[in-house]
């Protein structure tokens, strides 16, 4: 799971960008090793139809849509003829439909439109980006279809693969991703995709930043994740309650209204 591709990041999203020249060394990573990487409808597909996947197979995703994914990303990809998976929070994007909310230099619609053409998947996360599980429903379902029927007028097909914003999201979140129109979708929780994970619970692991070769080497070869990851895991089991405790309040407040 990437996030921006830049050399001179604004701050707020500095720890989840990567450098240009970092990205195209873990492609090569990916190459030199054999990993074969494919689409995340692609991926869902086969799990649901039971077809074998590629060789050791990977998923190349991109969250938000900063504007260095088609600046660096993009001839990289090419170079290896890589396929990844783009999710575009539409309400960030530049153009008519922009919130003016974005965290740093985002891609406008026809650089996205060539993404597509060049064999990026397009996927939705959300319009505005936020917390979907600490939305009612109304506005939970304006966020999913918003961003799905944007994506379809600017790029000619509506997305069929999700990515949750921050990663989160409950059963009810699921349910309405699914119900929305979307086939499968991604969370984070930096482990492996497994099947028995389901198609809308589909695991990921976060490159930062800080990621160093040899940290890159053992999340592709899925070696020592729950090690690499084991404090990220112990705050978002924290901020769990927080946020559950958040719901509640929430919830209460609103049936006592």
């Amino acid at each position: 799971m990437y996030h921006a591709v830049a050399t001179d990041p604004r701050e707020a999203t500095r720890a989840l960008s990567v450098a240009p020249r970092a990205f195209a060394e873990q492609m090569a990573a990916i190459a030199d090793r054999g990993l074969t990487p494919l689409g995340t409808a692609e991926l869902a597909a086969a799990w649901r139809s039971g077809r074998p996947l590629p060789r050791r197979p990977v998923l190349i995703t991109f969250d938000d849509g900063y504007e260095g994914v088609h600046r660096h990303a993009l001839p990289v990809l090419a170079e290896y003829g890589f396929p990844a998976t783009l999710f575009v929070s539409t309400g960030w994007l530049r153009g008519p439909y922009d919130s003016g909310a974005a965290l740093d230099t985002m891609l406008d619609w026809d650089q996205v439109r060539e993404l597509a053409a060049a064999g990026v998947e397009i996927g939705g996360h959300s319009h505005t980006h936020p917390q979907l599980d600490q939305l009612g429903e109304e506005r939970l379902r304006f966020e999913l279809i918003h961003c799905r029927e944007i994506v379809a007028d600017q790029v000619g097909a509506a997305p069929v693969s999700f990515a949750y914003p921050y990663g989160y999201s409950d059963r009810r979140v699921r349910r309405a991703v699914r119900e929305t129109g979307y086939a499968q979708a991604l969370a984070v929780g930096n482990g492996l995709a497994r099947r028995a994970q389901g198609p809308y619970a589909l695991r990921r692991v976060t490159v930062r930043r800080g990621t160093g070769p040899d940290e890159f080497a053992r999340l592709v070869e899925g070696r020592a994740i729950a090690r690499t990851f084991a404090r990220d895991r112990a705050l978002t089991k924290g901020y769990a309650v927080l946020r559950r405790a958040r719901q509640v309040r929430g919830w209460s407040s609103r049936a006592g209204a």
